[in-house]
């Protein structure tokens, strides 16, 4: 990267902060070759020296910093947040660089205050310049990232400029192969931040290991006077704490409290906090509750609970493209609570923040996964950090949130050498980062070479993680669904089992006899029977059948009955239940009240 771009900054809680919102139409042109990045001695110029058209770099093209842009104002518009290929049906498909042009005023409520510039995500790649000159470059399409724009910005008519691209790269994290749409474009909120001259970059505040009643919490504050008070206060509990922040602007804490209410499925208990460091304060809700495993169990605040699941994808079917609102989250996650779901599998990347914090409001426990998916370029170095930043990133947004249980590594990982070593990284890494939460992954079956009914998990990444979790299709891309009715167990690992997914395509609307596949009667018979069969796996602690509802998939092009989408749902890409989700939410129904009466 130039040496004059900046460096992406932390800022948590962005939500409880003052904010001005930069989403709404941005100006746009599609650039497929590139050309945006034109070298200086090949812009087109007319006879009196003025630039004609385009838009380039006032540098060589190698160099990419700063920006020179024209004719944004009579360019079509993208509504952001927003996917561009749900936008505009010549974008359907269309993978490549898409330039975003917004301008602001700005207005800020003290002279020696800070401005940021937030981005909720952006697929894949994000350049970002502010009146010509670069912020810097994002990679990786589902997390946050943010610039400190104080020393660049005018109080009037700023420019701010993003080309996005949503390629696929071999060496990327994902891949380029995976079983989702490729959305492309500014997905998610986009903010100024105004803060304090020194202000709350991070915060994280926890249940203490081992205990019921004591608190632990952390304060980083970013700034150039960073020896500050910080302060924690908890009003509902009536505890409060004050400590000076060291050198390095952070500050810690321990206190207890006697009426402290764990955060639980059946209640859900969030707690008024409000944090204060210099003249910053940031107020939030957060859960406390502990979550271990003891054996074959998942205990959740020390008492063994099943996890009653389902896999979700961040789309919209109702509206379509990508799901990047408070009001998606309420749709997906409100079906999720009528099946009768305590869990979800967020897959197969990070989802926006507003899933996680509805999550903690509702009592949903929740899965939360990075895009280490199928094949990955196990031995680059360069893939690996990329790995790690963006699991960085996802426990940096949502640590403090109750739901969330599970950090993933990743899903359906070929075995090797190669690759176990790459995952243990990742493993060890979210471990250092936060040690409250269960690690695992999606990972395969091998089948018994003697035996077609006996399937056996023996991945040797499993003595790494805390649940043996795996994916399986017995039914689907394993025989029809009376096979299930045979099949036995062979698991190496003394841990909770957790099935990360199971299920059949089903068209909606599609109606046979159950031994028709994509009717709705074949998938809502590969339902009644594998719960059953799982029931009789020891340690079986849960499952999240795949998936919540219909999802786009260019790898599904069948014509008549895929179309483009993944058909596994439970609910149709029309938004319309199958008869599969009336299945699982009786057989969930039936589970709880037989957990309720042990």
């Amino acid at each position: 990267m130039a040496a004059s771009a900046r460096s992406e900054v932390v800022i948590a809680d962005v939500f409880a902060r003052q904010t001005t919102s930069l989403n709404g139409k941005w100006h746009v042109i599609v650039d497929p070759y590139d050309t945006g990045y034109f070298d200086y001695r090949h812009v087109p110029y007319d006879e009196s020296g003025k630039v004609t058209g385009g838009f380039a770099l006032d540098k060589p093209a190698k160099d990419k910093t700063d920006l020179v842009e024209y004719n944004f104002d009579t360019s079509p518009t993208l509504k952001v947040p927003g996917d561009w290929n749900s936008q505009d049906e010549k974008l359907f498909y269309y993978e490549g660089s898409v330039w975003y042009r917004t301008k602001f005023d700005v207005k800020k409520s003290a002279p020696d205050h800070r401005l940021f510039v937030y981005f909720g995500a952006a697929n894949y790649e994000a350049d970002v310049y502010l009146n010509g000159k670069k912020l810097g470059k994002h990679i990786g399409g589902f997390t946050p990232f943010a610039y400190e724009i104080t020393k660049l910005v005018k109080a009037k008519n700023n420019s701010l400029v993003v080309r996005v691209n949503n390629n696929r790269h071999v060496e990327g994290v994902p891949t380029v192969n995976t079983d989702w749409w490729n959305y492309g474009g500014l997905t998610r909120d986009v903010l100024l931040v105004e803060t304090p001259a020194t202000f709350i970059s991070n915060f994280k505040v926890q249940l203490k290991a081992g205990t019921t009643n004591t608190i632990e919490a952390s304060v980083q504050l970013d700034g150039a006077d960073k020896e500050q008070p910080v302060k924690i206060a908890l009003p509902k509990l009536q505890v409060a704490a004050e400590v000076k922040a060291d050198a390095g602007g952070l500050a810690q804490f321990e206190f207890s409290s006697a009426s402290l209410k764990l955060w639980s499925s059946a209640s859900p208990t969030l707690n008024d906090i409000e944090i204060s460091g210099g003249e910053d304060q940031l107020k939030d809700r957060v859960g406390f509750r502990s979550i271990t495993t003891s054996g074959q169990d998942i205990l959740l605040n020390g008492q063994k609970v099943f996890l009653r699941g389902v896999a979700i994808h961040e789309e919209n079917p109702l509206r379509g493209g990508r799901a990047w609102s408070e009001a998606d989250a309420k749709l997906l996650l409100g079906w999720a609570k009528q099946l009768g779901c305590n869990f979800v599998r967020l897959a197969h990347y990070p989802h926006n923040e507003h899933m996680a914090r509805l999550a903690d409001e509702m009592g949903i426990m929740v899965w939360e996964e990075t895009p280490v998916y199928w094949t990955i370029q196990w031995t680059n170095a360069d893939t690996l950090a990329n790995a790690k930043k963006q699991l960085n990133d996802l426990i940096a947004r949502d640590q403090n949130r109750a739901s969330v249980i599970v950090w993933s590594v990743a899903n359906e990982t070929p075995v090797s050498e190669a690759r176990t070593k790459f995952l243990k990284s990742l493993v060890d890494e979210a471990r250092a980062l936060d040690g409250t939460r269960l690690v695992s992954a999606a990972m395969e079956v091998r089948g018994d070479p003697n035996d077609a009914n006996h399937k056996i998990v023996d991945d040797p990444f499993g003595e790494f993680t805390d649940l043996c979790s795996f994916n399986e299709y017995v039914g689907w891309y394993d025989g029809l669904p009376e096979k299930i009715d045979h099949i036995h167990w062979s698991i190496k690992y003394q841990k909770p089992v957790f099935i990360s997914e199971f299920g059949a395509g089903a068209k909606q609307g599609f109606h046979a006899d159950a031994t028709t596949r994509f009717s709705e009667e074949f998938q809502a018979d590969v339902y009644k029977r594998t719960l059953p069969m799982l029931e009789k796996i020891p340690g079986f602690s849960g499952c999240t059948p795949w998936i919540l509802c219909d999802f786009r998939s260019p790898k599904r092009p069948l014509p008549g009955i895929q179309d483009g989408y993944n058909r596994k749902g439970l609910i149709g890409s029309n938004g319309r239940k199958k008869a599969a989700f009336t299945v699982l939410q009786n057989l969930y129904g039936d589970k709880a009240k037989a957990d309720a009466a042990k």
